[in-house]
């Protein structure tokens, strides 16, 4: 029997343990919501030798699932599969926390993070802080099937990504220019600095790292709020007609954000995992605090 798993967590205060699913009694504040779909190989598996497809993906992101669905009833893999549906997703700007127009960092630049990975052979593709290329997910799987790599990240994958054949251009919108605007009007609030000079609950920089004295007294920090609008990624798992299973996640990451920050979502057993043996998972919330707890 096999297991796909999608978990999505919201916090509100530092975790504990996140990488085994468990919750610590200590742990307050912390919502979690599960799909899970488990199938049994021999009860699945038709005359034919096919079996029934599953796609599950986090959110309601329900346009990327139909994507996904349509992929693999017209002879897809799972690989096709996730690529189409985490690509609608950033075609449509789920959110704004997918794709082009969302999550602007502290520049006002928005930057994508994606994965995809194969369950048969364990290969991955990754793009980490990809900048002007709208594709994130298609340019992840060149890396997966055109590289020895498992990611590339900056300026350089875009280099990359051009080289593949994908068109360059801006990632801002009217709307995520807006937000960038927002942001500054409001002293720059949140952020994700610490430990800093001039105090980042009430200045926008640009800061200095604080003397040691200082450093010796806790600071105020800015609050940052996380929520499914500002920070969010699809995960989606597929297990095509042939027994074959994928995964991928893609995300323009924290809004406001340090420029250069990566998230969780193109780290491989923080964004998602897939093995055919076992099954898989995928994850979204916080990611620099997820990506603290992989799996050992």
């Amino acid at each position: 029997m096999s297991i796909l798993l999608l978990v999505t967590l919201v916090f509100t205060i530092p975790l504990g343990t996140v990488g085994c699913l468990r919750q610590s009694s200590s742990i307050k504040n912390i919502q979690i919501v599960t799909q899970y779909s488990m199938f049994d190989d021999s009860e699945s598996e038709s005359k034919s030798g096919r079996m029934n497809p599953i796609v599950i993906n986090t959110w309601g992101f329900t346009d990327g699932t139909a994507e996904a669905w349509s992929k693999l009833v017209n002879g897809g893999s799972a690989l096709d599969a996730v690529e189409a549906g985490c690509s609608k997703c950033e075609e449509l700007q789920c959110d704004r926390t997918v794709g082009f127009g969302g999550s602007p960092d502290e520049n006002g630049e928005t930057t994508l993070d994606a994965m995809i990975m194969d369950g048969e052979t364990h290969d991955v593709g990754a793009v980490a802080c990809l900048r002007r290329i709208k594709s994130a997910i298609s340019v992840a799987r060149k890396v997966l099937e055109h590289t020895k790599h498992s990611m590339l990240s900056g300026e350089l994958a875009t280099n990359f990504a051009v080289a593949m054949g994908f068109k360059e251009e801006s990632l801002s919108t009217r709307e995520s220019e807006q937000m960038h605007a927002d942001w500054k009007k409001n002293s720059c609030q949140p952020n994700f600095w610490k430990n800093v000079y001039p105090d980042p609950a009430i200045s926008c920089g640009p800061y200095k790292p604080a003397e040691s004295e200082r450093a010796e007294s806790p600071k105020p920090q800015s609050n940052t709020l996380v929520d499914r609008f500002n920070h969010d990624t699809i995960g989606m798992l597929v297990i095509d007609g042939k027994g074959r299973i994928a995964s991928g996640t893609s995300s323009n990451g924290a809004r406001n954000k340090i420029p250069g920050r990566v998230g969780d979502s193109p780290l491989v057993g923080a964004g998602s995992y897939v093995d055919k043996e076992v099954g898989g998972a995928a994850a979204t919330g916080d990611g620099d605090v997820m990506m603290r707890f992989l799996p050992r």
